[in-house]
């Protein structure tokens, strides 16, 4: 074990009350603007960061080898650190704030108890400090991932709910599509209607249109996946708010869309699928 690990091990080992207290002063657990319940999810980070640290001091690991299989306890603490502040809307910032405050306490701790050692003192130093940044670094990067991930999780549920598959009448289902069509979210119309088709048996499905602002052909194409993935599960399409602009769009593009029932407005569309089914419309007065 190097001179400096096993120092910094003793010190924390000494003082770790002490520490683990200032530390979180630092960090601002102590302000009137944090609630109990924070302080105390902060002191148990706090403890577990250190935990963790002692661990991997015990096993004699220098501090600049971070990736090392003995700093993976420390490792973890500090990306459910992390994962927590992200969840909570913390920003990257603020998390490795939290871990860079506990370099003041440490500096206190090595100044006092080894003052008149100026060449072990420094060298000590320098070892805590790069191991102090080595974890705000990796809290930072986890952050980002984690973040990464959040977004991509509220992408996808944003994406489910502005596709819904609502079930008309038996066996008629419509979907209504508002805003840019592109390759997920035609996925997730795809699968979603694909799905709703097994689980009602319906022999009809409406795409309406009307709220797509423009149409070219990369949207052209999707609709034509999905009218076909559709035709292969037994049932049959009718697309619906084609409006003047759109269908001159779709002839210049050149799109085919031969074969494919189209109407105007979804009441039309309504109304062509009540009629294949079998249903006459009649009024009583």
């Amino acid at each position: 074990m190097a001179q400096e690990t096993e120092t910094l091990l003793q010190l924390l080992a000494q003082h770790e009350q002490q520490i683990l207290t200032e530390w979180l002063q630092e960090a601002g657990a102590a302000s009137t603007r944090t609630s109990e319940a924070a302080r105390r999810a902060m002191r148990s980070e706090a403890e577990e960061i250190l935990k963790a640290m002692r661990t991997a001091l015990q096993a004699g690991v220098q501090a600049d080898d971070f990736q090392a299989p003995a700093w993976a306890a420390l490792r973890q603490a500090l990306e459910a650190l992390s994962r927590t502040r992200a969840a909570q809307g913390q920003s990257a910032g603020d998390t490795s704030q939290f871990v860079l405050a506990f370099k003041r306490p440490l500096f206190v701790v090595i100044q006092r108890d080894m003052a008149g050692q100026g060449e072990r003192q420094m060298a000590l130093v320098w070892t805590m400090s790069t191991l102090v940044d080595r974890m705000a670094q990796w809290t930072v990067t986890t952050y980002q991932q984690t973040r990464e991930e959040i977004i991509k999780r509220q992408q996808q549920d944003l994406l489910e709910l502005s596709t819904p598959v609502i079930k008309l009448f038996e066996g008629v289902l419509a979907v209504p599509m508002i805003g840019t069509l592109d390759s997920a979210r035609t996925q997730v119309v795809m699968e979603t209607l694909l799905q709703r088709i097994v689980d009602t048996g319906s022999r009809l499905a409406i795409i309406d249109i009307t709220g797509v602002p423009t149409v070219d052909t990369l949207v052209a194409q999707h609709l034509l996946k999905t009218v076909a993935a559709i035709r292969l599960m037994g049932a049959e399409c009718i697309i619906s708010g084609i409006r003047p602009q759109i269908a001159q769009t779709i002839v210049h593009l050149g799109i085919d869309l031969q074969g494919i029932a189209s109407k105007s407005s979804l009441a039309d569309a309504l109304q062509l699928a009540m009629e294949q089914q079998g249903f006459v419309i009649t009024r009583t007065k």
